[in-house]
């Protein structure tokens, strides 16, 4: 798979200088972290699951999470392991090209059994998504990963969610972070990435933040995210991928502040109209937060509509400049150090500080592809959606 392997070949050679690479469930870890992009969610219950795994993507979705937890009601949970059994043995009859395929689970024993139940089928999982991750309940989860492996007898990956109280009451919040950070250090092979549970973070104030805020517009939450990636997403080799938050909105709600998006990019073609059904479904707002998402060490996105998916792939795409910029500093001969103006002349690059920015930014131009130097979002946006 690929991400934008869902546009023709003629439009990626259009758009990108270099084209997203290939990549696949058997990729290394480092690769398929950066690779996530928008993660899907999509509550187990569905009764056309397998359909609607085929379909998007079709529609370059490359992972999704398949959840068991608070997306469904309680008495739904027997019902809904039952279904995604019989949809695995579906996809597994297919011969379809399916996401990397996570499964959200509310207690350890639910990994054994499910593994245990999917039988052959369980060649198409990934891994699981384990809520509410602490040290004394991300220990649990993880020693049942680790059986499951070696059920299974392939590679399966963790994906921690941080969205317990303890990390967000101030009192606690160093000791669970701490905690947290020796349990997925321990397991550091097993975990793929880091997701945060913004949702619950609100919940245990009262919160709900508008569409026309972002989640690092509500302080409380603002603050957990930069403690978060201060300790688990450190760019000296002890970090992890940390992904950004889910964006709850994608229909047209009443508006208080004025849309986000500024008009200028928006000129050429269709995409004045672009712009307009961006604003009404609510999708100004993310745009902005995928970019805030990124600007505090932040990489990929959980969604939980297939509408969200285009935007973040369009902005993880690695412009000209940016790899130009990456490029210069990764030079061999910078290894001493030194400063430079960049290519484009508009900033200066200092080899040693910026060095980590650029080795980040290229592993993200190896799974999203490098735009063309007169290729902007709004192309690679359109693009995506047009498909």
């Amino acid at each position: 798979m690929r991400h934008f392997g869902h546009i023709s070949p003629a439009a990626r050679k259009a758009l990108f200088h270099r084209e997203p690479g290939e990549f696949g469930a058997g990729s290394p870890a480092r690769t398929l972290s950066a690779a996530l992009g928008a993660t899907l969610y999509s509550p187990a219950t569905r009764p056309r699951l397998a359909d609607d795994i085929v379909k998007q993507a079709g529609r370059g979705v490359v992972s999704m999470v398949l959840c068991l937890e608070d997306s469904i009601d309680d008495s739904e949970v027997t019902a809904a392991e039952e279904n995604l059994v019989r949809q695995f043995t579906d996809l597994a009859a297919r011969d379809a090209e399916v996401p990397l395929l996570f499964i959200r689970v509310r207690e350890p024993e639910q990994i054994t059994d499910l593994v245990n139940r999917l039988g052959t089928s369980a060649r198409l999982l990934s891994g699981f998504v384990l809520p509410k991750f602490t040290e004394e309940r991300g220990v649990p989860f993880m020693e049942a990963l680790t059986k499951a492996e070696t059920t299974t007898r392939r590679r399966l990956f963790a994906m921690p969610v941080l969205e317990s109280p303890e990390l967000l009451h101030l009192e606690s919040r160093g000791e669970t972070l701490q905690g947290i950070a020796r349990t997925v250090d321990r397991y550091r092979d097993r975990v793929l990435a880091l997701r945060l549970g913004v949702t619950d973070f609100c919940s245990a104030y009262g919160l709900r933040r508008a569409p026309d805020m972002t989640a690092y517009d509500v302080q409380l939450v603002a603050a957990v995210i930069a403690d978060v990636v201060n300790v688990l997403g450190r760019a000296d080799g002890t970090g992890f991928t940390i992904t950004g938050p889910v964006w709850e909105y994608f229909r047209l709600q009443e508006r208080m502040f004025k849309p986000q998006l500024r008009r200028s990019p928006f000129l050429e073609g269709r995409a004045e109209e672009l712009r307009t059904e961006l604003i009404e479904h609510d999708l100004d707002g993310l745009l902005r937060e995928i970019e805030l998402d990124r600007a505090n060490g932040l990489l990929g996105k959980t969604c939980i509509h297939p509408s969200h998916v285009a935007p973040v792939h369009a902005l993880s795409v690695v412009s000209h400049e940016e790899f130009t910029d990456a490029q210069d500093i990764m030079r061999p001969e910078r290894g001493g150090g030194g400063v430079m103006r960049s290519a484009y002349t508009n900033k200066m690059n200092e080899v040693k500080p910026h060095r980590a920015w650029a080795e980040r930014t290229l592993l993200r131009a190896e799974v999203f592809g490098v735009a063309k130097e007169d290729v902007g979002f709004v192309d690679l946006l359109a693009a995506g959606l047009a498909e």
